[in-house]
């Protein structure tokens, strides 16, 4: 049984007769302190007076039951477990397009390369319709507009220069070699990421970390030396792409912002698509000249809308998947990330060569295996580590 108790303060000061007119039939008892009811605003009658109410319901007026409800315990943690399901939901759609992205550009970006060998100019179609589509966003208000300082700025300057040459390099390289072949060699990224980090920030590697460069390396050199597209050029540019990737990261962590200056890292990567576009601009001109127009296509015996449609639907593939990397990110650890990477580049790889119909030998696809198995192994060494520090 539940029971309710009801303490009434006498704010209001009424005549006793009145108490009894209006709580009829409650009871009133008056305490046995004197009361002054003459003044009873006087701060004395205040303080030196207190009333108690006790209320009796009427059997033979209408009766209220009070039910006590409860919320389960298992409410909670049903409500806990939904969330936790939808954010997993969640972050899996994100993967799934993280790769489904990467593909189509992949595939959308060798068919342009293969009849338009200007990659300067592809990558800088790349960054112009990445910084309408962040003018877009800004302009809409789909996602709040940033206010950058010019300390903030001139911090992120650097990695907009190495992001837009590791997107050249990888251009450079799509151009010449396979996709598969490009993707294997991009594979060695962690290689770079340790040998830069020991050098600029002084994080030497762990015993482990270096083993488990082994097989990255391995694997690399013995899909290179029996690959059939294999060209120095291509070779070189997958490299100077793995390079200038991995010292972005590297700056990104040299070079940093005041933490309560700090932006997150779909802003960031907005920022630096349209720094990176008005930087490749200008060389994009110098370098190759105004080469894609409808009449310079023409000349050059192109099918134009083929062209312009499949580089839109590269550039906005392109953009779509980095934004959702960063997306992921902010979601994930940074090892959780490169795992993500690595599964990644294994689709990218079985895609393009099923695509394309790309001749791969017996000893190429066990390099790329061995490559490949290393950077899993490098992802699980960095997320002990990360767990032990």
């Amino acid at each position: 049984m539940q029971s309710s108790t009801f303490t009434l303060s006498p704010s209001l000061f009424l005549s006793h007769q009145k108490l009894r007119t209006r709580f009829y039939p409650l009871r009133f008892q008056p305490s046995k302190t004197n009361v002054n009811v003459s003044s009873p605003f006087h701060p004395s009658s205040l303080s030196s007076s207190s009333f108690s109410f006790k209320l009796r319901p009427l059997t033979t007026l209408i009766r209220f039951q009070t039910k006590a409800t409860s919320v389960p315990e298992s409410a909670g943690d049903a409500a806990s477990d939904s969330g936790a399901l939808f954010r997993t939901l969640e972050l899996g759609a994100l993967f799934g397009m993280w790769f489904i992205f990467n593909i189509y550009f992949n595939i959308y970006n060798k068919q342009v390369l293969k009849v338009y060998p200007y990659p300067l100019t592809i990558t800088a179609v790349q960054f112009a319709i990445g910084t309408v589509i962040v003018s877009l966003m800004w302009g809409l208000n789909l996602y709040k507009r940033p206010k950058i300082s010019n300390a903030q700025l001139a911090a992120i300057l650097p990695l907009a220069m190495v992001h837009t040459l590791g997107n050249l390099f990888t251009n450079m390289s799509l151009g010449k070699v396979a996709v598969s072949f490009t993707h294997t060699i991009k594979a060695s990224e962690p290689f770079f990421s340790v040998i830069l980090s020991a050098m600029f920030l002084g994080e030497m590697p762990t015993a482990w970390v270096v083993a488990s460069l082994v097989p990255i390396v391995g694997g690399v050199v013995l899909a290179s030396v029996t690959e059939a597209s294999f060209n120095w050029i291509g070779f070189w540019s997958a490299m100077a792409s793995n390079l200038t990737n991995q010292f972005r990261n590297v700056l990104s962590k040299k070079v940093m912002v005041k933490k309560e200056d700090s932006i997150d890292n779909i802003t960031l990567f907005s920022i630096i698509t349209v720094m990176s576009f008005l930087l490749s601009a200008p060389v994009v001109i110098f370098a190759e000249g105004i080469k894609f127009t409808p009449s310079y296509l023409q000349a050059a015996g192109l099918n134009i809308n083929e062209v312009y449609i499949r580089s839109l639907l590269a550039a906005l593939c392109f953009h779509a998947y980095q934004q959702v990397s960063y997306m992921i990110l902010q979601r994930v650890s940074p090892v959780t990330h490169s795992v993500g990477n690595c599964v990644k580049r294994v689709v990218v790889i079985a895609s393009s060569v099923l695509f394309f119909k790309t001749p791969v030998s017996p000893v190429n696809a066990f390099g790329t295996a061995i490559a490949l198995a290393g950077v899993f192994l490098y992802s699980r060494v960095k997320r002990i580590k990360a767990k032990t520090a």
